[in-house]
């Protein structure tokens, strides 16, 4: 199995340790994970498929010293379980002279994400491209300190704003092409947490950023063998 397969399955739901706790589910070579965000301001699913791997569901307590541990492996990584009877334990990674093992924990202690009772129409729907992307990340990163970004509705057009305010501020506002735009009033959600989605996603050319009047966001992501969709609650009101 390719390590990079591997890094990009973790790297789109960990969200840089913004997603610590999880379990991973296997079933007919598809690998999944379902994860929320400690602030419970992100919800998300991401899946791969053309995952050799045997039908298990296992308890992956912190994704972060599991990335190190895949760290010091090169590509081509085989992959096995260590069970007590049908009960798996560890994980095992090798390749060529080098072999680790992640233990794995216990599924009732991970955190089991909220299931979405009710999605809202999605009255704002926004093309998200290469360019954007890339503007994004880097106004974030101009802003570092800025916690949020705004969805702004002007007469039927729409921009994104980081570190918007009624009062004057550094800002970066990016024009948007929309597919529809029918905010009526403006909107906001975490920067820091939609930079790492957008990074964890970068390869992805084509996507759309949905957008609710009743304070929820979505996008799906789908490129090569991955599928990963995010779920945002809206920050409180923006000054």
């Amino acid at each position: 199995m390719e390590k990079n397969k591997l890094d990009r399955f973790i790297t789109k739901y960990s969200l840089a340790g913004n997603a610590n706790s999880v379990k991973w589910k296997t079933n007919n070579n598809i690998l999944k994970t379902s994860f929320v965000t400690e602030d419970k301001s992100l919800l998300g699913q991401v899946s791969v498929n053309n995952f050799e791997f045997e039908n298990c569901e296992l308890g992956i307590y912190a994704t972060d010293q599991l990335q190190k541990l895949l760290s010091v492996l090169s590509d081509n990584v085989k992959l096995s379980l260590n069970k007590f009877g049908e009960k798996p334990l560890s994980l095992g990674m090798k390749n060529d002279s080098i072999a680790v093992d992640f233990v794995l924990s216990d599924l009732s202690v991970i955190p089991e994400p909220p299931k979405m009772k009710k999605i809202p129409e999605f009255e704002t729907k926004i093309k998200i491209d290469s360019s954007f992307i890339s503007a994004f990340i880097k106004g974030k990163s101009a802003l570092p300190d800025s916690n949020s970004f705004t969805v702004v509705s002007d007469n039927g057009d729409c921009k994104i704003v980081i570190g918007y305010s009624n009062t004057t501020t550094n800002r970066v506002s990016i024009e948007v092409e929309c597919e529809k735009c029918d905010l009526t009033e403006n909107i906001s959600f975490n920067a820091e947490l939609f930079k790492e989605i957008l990074n964890a996603n970068k390869e992805c050319t084509a996507a759309i950023l949905e957008v609710s009047s009743e304070g929820l966001a979505r996008i799906n992501f789908k490129v090569d063998e991955f599928d990963a969709v995010y779920y945002m609650v809206a920050n409180q009101e923006v000054d």
